[in-house]
C-alpha cells in the first residue's frame, strides 16, 4: 500500500466533492490537521473511517487503497467485512477502555482509603501506618500500570504478553 498515493486520491476525491479540510474534519469527527495527515500520507484514517470516506465519495474502498478510480461499484461483501473488522477493533477497544476505567477508580478509592485511615484517630498508630501505606501502595501501584499501559508502550507490553502466551501454549 503506498500512503502517500492513498493520501493524494484522498485529497483529489474531497476536492472533487467541493469540500474544505475543515468540512471534511467535522464530519468524521477529527481535527482538520488529521485530514491533512491523511492527505499526504503520513498518517491513515482507521478502517471505519475509510468505510464512511468511500460512502462519502461514492468510490469502492479498493479504489482508495489503490489510491486511484475503477470503475466498479464496491463489493457489498468486501465493505461488511470491513465494518465487521472495524466494530470488532472498536468494541475492542471499549472493553480495553473499561477495564481501565476500573483500574484507575480502584486506584482513586485505595488512594483515598489511605488518606482517610491516615487521619482516623481510633486506630493504634501502628495499624494506621501500616494500613495508610498499604493503601497508597496500592492506589499508587495501580496508578502507575494504569499510565504506563495507557502510553505508547502499552501495546508493544501486550503484543509481548500475547507472544509469550503463545509460546506457552504451544509447548
Amino acid at each position: 500500500m503506498d500512503q502517500q498515493k492513498i493520501g493524494e486520491f484522498l485529497k483529489e476525491l474531497r476536492k472533487e466533492k467541493g469540500i474544505t479540510q475543515e468540512q471534511l474534519a467535522d464530519k468524521l469527527f477529527v481535527s482538520r490537521r488529521t485530514v491533512s495527515r491523511w492527505e499526504t500520507g503520513s498518517n491513515m484514517p482507521d478502517l471505519d473511517v475509510l468505510v464512511e470516506l468511500a460512502d462519502l465519495y461514492e468510490v469502492d474502498l479498493r479504489d482508495i487503497f489503490n489510491g486511484q478510480r475503477r470503475d466498479q461499484n464496491m463489493d457489498k461483501e468486501l465493505k461488511d467485512t470491513v465494518i465487521k473488522v472495524a466494530e470488532y477493533s472498536n468494541d475492542e477497544k471499549a472493553k480495553m477502555l473499561k477495564h481501565f476505567h476500573i483500574l484507575f477508580i480502584a486506584a482513586l478509592v485505595f488512594l483515598t482509603a489511605g488518606i482517610i485511615v491516615l487521619y482516623i484517630d481510633f486506630l493504634p498508630p501502628f495499624l494506621s501506618s501500616f494500613l495508610t501505606g498499604i493503601c497508597i501502595g496500592i492506589g499508587y501501584g495501580m496508578s502507575i500500570v494504569g499510565v504506563i499501559m495507557t502510553s505508547k508502550y502499552g501495546r508493544k507490553i501486550r503484543d509481548f504478553k500475547m507472544k509469550l502466551i503463545g509460546k506457552e501454549s504451544q509447548s
